[in-house]
């Protein structure tokens, strides 16, 4: 078995990895893929939290006719339906897991509780984050951050439907430079649209570490816990 670099890590899954080729919802298969190799991580040991977007349900930045707001907050019910698919995906593959929401939903999801979450961890227990930061103008990258500062994890590992960070977006440009290694002052001053602002800063005003890569190939979460640079470093 790889020996792990990290010993306690934050999982960032946008909602749009989740949906596979259905470009909506969930995709069973990719799902059990992203569960299967996070089984693998937690069984090496390693204590791991996750936030999940909620991008394969709804986007509220690109909602029409709608206050910010009220699309925000229907962003952040879409991560806690991903977050209960992952749940429950988990504790069939026989893992202790905990499901937190910044927004109260007790039949649901524990409250978030930054205490509560570290115990759950150092028991070995699988924590997901749902609901968001619980504020409207936040996205999930910037809960990430938020999260990975409260709980003291290591490294953040971005799976994206991207595999790292590029000058320009690979899909309008395919002559984009992909970058090994990125600091978030370089992605802030470049504009770049891999993380919101929000995040990077964050990520950049408290020295964490970021690996973004691609989830199309699940074993990538292994292969970044395991210390492989399979997308892209992000630090300061």
């Amino acid at each position: 078995m790889p020996k792990p670099k990290y010993k306690r890590i934050l999982l960032k899954l946008s909602g749009e990895a989740l949906a596979g080729e259905k470009g909506f919802g969930i995709d069973s298969e990719t799902l059990g893929k992203v569960c299967d190799s996070i089984k693998k991580v937690a069984d090496m040991g390693v204590e791991v939290a996750i936030v999940v977007g909620g991008g394969n349900f709804w986007r509220g930045r690109k909602a029409v006719d709608m206050e910010r707001t009220t699309a925000d907050y229907m962003g952040m019910l879409a991560t806690i339906m991903n977050g209960q698919a992952l749940q429950d995906a988990l504790e069939y593959r026989g893992l202790d897991t905990r499901l937190q929401s910044s927004i109260e939903m007790r039949q649901i999801a524990e409250l978030y509780i930054r205490r509560k979450a570290v115990r759950h961890l150092e028991k070995g227990r699988v924590v997901i984050f749902s609901g968001g930061t619980g504020n409207p103008f936040f996205s999930t990258d910037t809960c990430a951050a938020l999260r990975a500062t409260e709980i003291n994890a290591e490294i953040i590992l971005f799976g994206k439907t991207i595999d790292g960070v590029y000058d320009s977006d690979p899909k309008e440009n395919p002559n984009a430079v992909k970058y090994d290694e990125i600091s978030y002052t370089e992605i802030l001053n470049k504009n770049l649209k891999v993380m919101d602002s929000t995040a990077a800063s964050l990520c950049r005003d408290n020295h964490i570490e970021t690996m973004i890569f691609a989830l199309s190939d699940t074993d990538n979460v292994i292969k970044a816990v395991c210390g492989e640079n399979i997308g892209t470093y992000v630090r300061e």
